[in-house]
């Protein structure tokens, strides 16, 4: 008979986006709605967060928001990232450097080129025992028949070379896509990890292929991909655990009007100033905050995904894994948090709505948005 409830010991998100202004105000407290006793948060904001004193802000900001959820924080890799800032963001309890190579996701054009400049940055790291968090693609190229389909596969060399160079580095290997990322993470040491997205877990090339609200960086790939993605998952392998990797947009940004901007186009058209010839593109990035927990728990037992999932994987997956390899054990206050499985389903809502700055109401539309589920929080 499957499980009716699971508790789960104060669960952990180790990848999250909470943006700013408005956006910021309505999602964070979703962190906590989740199901999530800690968080650990992205630096890529506008401007990016380069140094400590806008990091050690924004998390002042977040627990503000969100007084019941523990953010753990991060700062941007770039060229103003020193020795010297490590040292300080260390002392004051910044856990890690995230990685985005120039240009491949959200807000990631002051990204890296060439690691080989960060290399004082990086033993510094593996002094201080920080993490170091990989964006694991290279950017789109012609020439070297690189695609969105195979960023990640291509980068993987990389996550080889910086763990060899620096074995005591604890590094982990962000939002794996696929079975070859899998299977480089197994060959590392035990300094090497990776996260698992819950949407990863669900969706490959069809789903996003002609649906914008399923666009992500990295993308989804093959059925196969999604399997060893399951695979490993329910094996119960510590070096894996959750990183949403929930990333909220605005509607208006995920499926921006092609009808819209051409009439804009003609109307113009007489005109000296023509603007962009091209039409706006999707914004990369899937919302999942606000339901993780029950997401996760309905996409572990779905008998139409291979293979199913075990819910006893869980608590290792979305807390114990990761907390290990964070070294962050549970601490006085922070709640275990109860599923439980309930008769007549749930809808999860069809969006979320916000004031933005410029006063236009925004919509936020989550993952699953509009279907039925069979889990809950306890309350």
């Amino acid at each position: 008979m499957p499980s009716d409830s699971i508790r789960i010991p104060a669960p952990a998100d180790f990848h999250v986006h909470l943006r700013q202004g408005k956006l910021c105000e309505l999602v964070t407290p979703h962190v906590q709605q989740g199901g999530m006793s800690l968080a650990y948060v992205m630096p890529n904001l506008v401007p990016p967060l380069t140094k400590t004193d806008a990091a050690v802000a924004y998390r002042e900001h977040l627990q503000s928001l969100c007084p019941e959820t523990r953010f753990l924080m991060t700062l941007f890799l770039s060229p103003e990232l020193t020795v010297e800032e490590v040292r300080k963001a260390h002392a004051a309890g910044i856990k890690g450097v995230k990685s985005y190579p120039r240009g491949v996701t959200t807000n990631s054009g002051a990204g890296v080129e060439s690691y080989e400049r960060y290399y004082e940055v990086f033993a510094e790291m593996e002094k201080l025992d920080m993490v170091l968090n990989l964006h694991g693609e290279v950017p789109s190229s012609a020439e070297q028949n690189i695609s969105v389909l195979n960023a990640e596969h291509s980068f993987l060399p990389h996550l080889l070379s910086l763990h060899q160079r620096f074995p005591k580095l604890r590094i982990v290997l962000e939002h794996a896509t696929s079975a070859a990322a899998i299977e480089h993470v197994r060959m590392c040491g035990p300094t090497v990890a990776c996260t698992i997205t819950v949407h990863h877990l669900a969706l490959t090339v069809d789903s996003w292929a002609g649906q914008p609200l399923n666009f992500c960086k990295p993308v989804a790939k093959l059925a196969s991909d999604r399997e060893a993605l399951r695979t490993v998952v329910a094996s119960g392998d510590p070096k894996f655990f959750l990183g949403s990797d929930s990333a909220p947009h605005s509607l208006r940004k995920k499926m921006p009007s092609a009808h819209d901007f051409v009439h804009k186009q003609l109307s113009s058209q007489n005109s000296d100033h023509h603007g962009t010839s091209e039409c706006p593109t999707c914004a990369a990035g899937i919302y999942s905050s606000s339901e993780i927990l029950p997401l996760l728990a309905d996409i572990f037992e779905d008998a139409s995904l291979s293979p199913q999932i075990p819910l006893e994987r869980l608590e290792g997956f979305a807390s114990k894994f990761g907390r290990d390899f964070y070294k962050e054990p549970i601490q006085s206050g922070e709640k275990d948090v109860v599923l439980e499985r309930i008769q007549q389903k749930r809808r999860i809502p069809a969006a979320y709505s916000y004031a933005a700055e410029d006063g236009e109401t925004e919509l936020i539309r989550p993952l699953y948005a509009g279907q039925e589920i069979s889990w809950q929080i306890k309350q």
